[in-house]
Protein backbone atom coordinates (compact mmCIF):
# COMPACT_ATOMS: atom_id res chain seq x y z
CA UNK A 1 0.00 0.00 0.00
CA UNK A 2 1.47 3.45 -0.69
CA UNK A 3 1.94 6.23 1.36
CA UNK A 4 -0.23 8.78 0.06
CA UNK A 5 -3.28 5.50 0.64
CA UNK A 6 -2.46 5.17 3.96
CA UNK A 7 -2.51 8.87 4.54
CA UNK A 8 -6.04 8.99 2.94
CA UNK A 9 -7.66 6.15 4.94
CA UNK A 10 -6.09 7.34 8.77
CA UNK A 11 -5.31 10.98 8.87
CA UNK A 12 -8.78 11.14 10.19
CA UNK A 13 -8.70 8.86 12.39
CA UNK A 14 -5.34 9.15 13.86
CA UNK A 15 -6.31 12.49 14.40
CA UNK A 16 -9.29 11.82 16.54
CA UNK A 17 -7.21 9.52 18.64
CA UNK A 18 -5.21 12.20 19.11
CA UNK A 19 -7.61 14.60 19.83
CA UNK A 20 -8.90 12.02 22.36
CA UNK A 21 -5.91 12.09 24.54
CA UNK A 22 -5.14 15.82 24.41
CA UNK A 23 -8.24 17.70 24.19
CA UNK A 24 -6.63 20.20 22.23
CA UNK A 25 -7.01 20.82 18.27
CA UNK A 26 -3.91 22.45 16.86
CA UNK A 27 -1.73 19.87 19.45
CA UNK A 28 -3.83 17.03 17.98
CA UNK A 29 -3.24 18.10 14.64
CA UNK A 30 0.49 18.01 15.32
CA UNK A 31 1.00 14.79 17.10
CA UNK A 32 -1.18 13.74 13.98
CA UNK A 33 1.50 15.04 11.42
CA UNK A 34 4.54 13.28 13.75
CA UNK A 35 2.48 10.17 13.45
CA UNK A 36 2.38 10.45 9.48
CA UNK A 37 6.11 11.79 9.22
CA UNK A 38 6.90 8.41 11.06
CA UNK A 39 5.10 6.03 9.63
CA UNK A 40 6.37 7.70 6.04
CA UNK A 41 9.82 7.04 7.15
CA UNK A 42 9.25 3.66 9.14
CA UNK A 43 7.14 2.07 6.10
CA UNK A 44 10.01 0.29 4.40
CA UNK A 45 10.37 -1.37 7.66
CA UNK A 46 6.99 -2.26 7.90
CA UNK A 47 6.79 -6.03 8.56
CA UNK A 48 3.20 -6.69 8.56
CA UNK A 49 3.18 -9.00 11.94
CA UNK A 50 0.33 -7.15 12.45
CA UNK A 51 -2.97 -5.02 10.27
CA UNK A 52 -1.32 -1.34 9.05
CA UNK A 53 -4.04 0.08 11.03
CA UNK A 54 -3.06 -1.52 14.38
CA UNK A 55 0.85 -0.46 13.41
CA UNK A 56 0.17 3.27 12.50
CA UNK A 57 -2.39 3.29 15.61
CA UNK A 58 0.37 1.92 18.21
CA UNK A 59 2.89 4.64 16.95
CA UNK A 60 0.03 7.87 17.15
CA UNK A 61 -0.50 6.54 20.87
CA UNK A 62 3.18 6.26 21.30
CA UNK A 63 3.12 10.13 20.10
CA UNK A 64 0.46 11.10 22.24
CA UNK A 65 2.06 9.75 25.42
CA UNK A 66 5.55 11.23 24.79
CA UNK A 67 4.13 15.07 24.07
CA UNK A 68 1.49 14.87 27.24
CA UNK A 69 4.87 13.27 28.99
CA UNK A 70 6.82 16.30 27.86
CA UNK A 71 3.98 18.74 28.84
CA UNK A 72 3.83 17.41 32.20
CA UNK A 73 7.39 18.32 32.23
CA UNK A 74 7.23 21.71 30.75
CA UNK A 75 6.65 24.24 33.23
CA UNK A 76 2.94 25.85 31.90
CA UNK A 77 2.55 29.32 31.33
CA UNK A 78 -0.73 31.34 31.36
CA UNK A 79 -2.26 32.08 27.70
CA UNK A 80 -1.72 35.58 26.91
CA UNK A 81 -4.83 37.46 27.65
CA UNK A 82 -5.16 40.01 24.56
CA UNK A 83 -5.00 36.45 22.03
CA UNK A 84 -8.73 35.28 21.73
CA UNK A 85 -8.73 31.71 21.24
CA UNK A 86 -10.92 30.31 17.79
CA UNK A 87 -12.49 27.46 18.59
CA UNK A 88 -13.78 25.52 15.35
CA UNK A 89 -17.19 26.13 14.87
CA UNK A 90 -17.60 22.80 12.99
CA UNK A 91 -17.82 20.78 16.28
CA UNK A 92 -21.18 19.94 17.85
CA UNK A 93 -21.39 21.18 21.82
CA UNK A 94 -22.09 17.07 22.26
CA UNK A 95 -19.15 16.22 20.88
CA UNK A 96 -17.01 18.82 22.66
CA UNK A 97 -18.18 17.49 25.73
CA UNK A 98 -17.57 13.98 24.82
CA UNK A 99 -13.89 15.16 23.95
CA UNK A 100 -13.78 17.20 27.36
CA UNK A 101 -14.72 14.02 29.37
CA UNK A 102 -12.34 11.30 27.74
CA UNK A 103 -9.90 14.15 28.14
CA UNK A 104 -10.30 13.30 31.56
CA UNK A 105 -9.41 9.87 31.89
CA UNK A 106 -6.70 7.95 32.45
CA UNK A 107 -4.51 7.66 29.64
CA UNK A 108 -4.78 4.15 28.99
CA UNK A 109 -8.39 4.90 29.35
CA UNK A 110 -8.22 7.64 26.62
CA UNK A 111 -6.70 5.49 24.38
CA UNK A 112 -8.79 2.52 24.81
CA UNK A 113 -11.81 4.82 24.16
CA UNK A 114 -10.21 6.52 21.27
CA UNK A 115 -9.60 3.57 19.54
CA UNK A 116 -12.79 1.72 20.30
CA UNK A 117 -14.46 4.84 19.08
CA UNK A 118 -12.93 3.91 15.58
CA UNK A 119 -14.34 1.37 15.09
CA UNK A 120 -11.33 -1.20 15.69
CA UNK A 121 -11.62 -4.42 16.66
CA UNK A 122 -11.10 -5.56 20.19
CA UNK A 123 -8.36 -7.65 19.75
CA UNK A 124 -6.37 -5.04 17.78
CA UNK A 125 -7.03 -2.66 20.42
CA UNK A 126 -5.48 -5.14 23.09
CA UNK A 127 -2.42 -5.81 20.63
CA UNK A 128 -2.67 -1.91 20.45
CA UNK A 129 -2.17 -1.11 24.33
CA UNK A 130 -0.91 -4.49 25.59
CA UNK A 131 -3.58 -6.15 27.29
CA UNK A 132 -5.59 -9.16 26.99
CA UNK A 133 -8.70 -9.04 24.95
CA UNK A 134 -10.75 -9.87 28.48
CA UNK A 135 -8.94 -7.15 30.03
CA UNK A 136 -9.74 -4.83 27.27
CA UNK A 137 -13.67 -5.87 27.14
CA UNK A 138 -13.89 -5.54 30.53
CA UNK A 139 -12.44 -1.75 30.42
CA UNK A 140 -13.85 -0.66 27.44
CA UNK A 141 -17.22 -1.95 29.16
CA UNK A 142 -16.51 0.17 32.25
CA UNK A 143 -14.99 3.54 30.17
CA UNK A 144 -18.91 3.09 28.29
CA UNK A 145 -20.29 3.80 32.04
CA UNK A 146 -18.24 6.32 33.42
CA UNK A 147 -19.00 8.33 30.00
CA UNK A 148 -22.77 7.53 30.23
CA UNK A 149 -23.01 8.44 33.50
CA UNK A 150 -21.40 11.88 32.50
CA UNK A 151 -23.85 12.34 29.57
CA UNK A 152 -26.92 12.08 31.71
CA UNK A 153 -25.76 15.30 33.83
CA UNK A 154 -25.21 16.78 30.25
CA UNK A 155 -28.28 18.88 28.69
Amino acid sequence: MKFEEIYKIYWSKVFRICMGYVNDHDWAKDIAQETFITVWQQLPKFRHESAIGTWIFRIASNHCLRQIERSNRMPKTEFPEQIEEIIPHDTEPAVKFLYKCIAELPEIDRLIISLELEDLKQAEIAKIVGLSETNTRVKIYRIKERLAKKFENYE
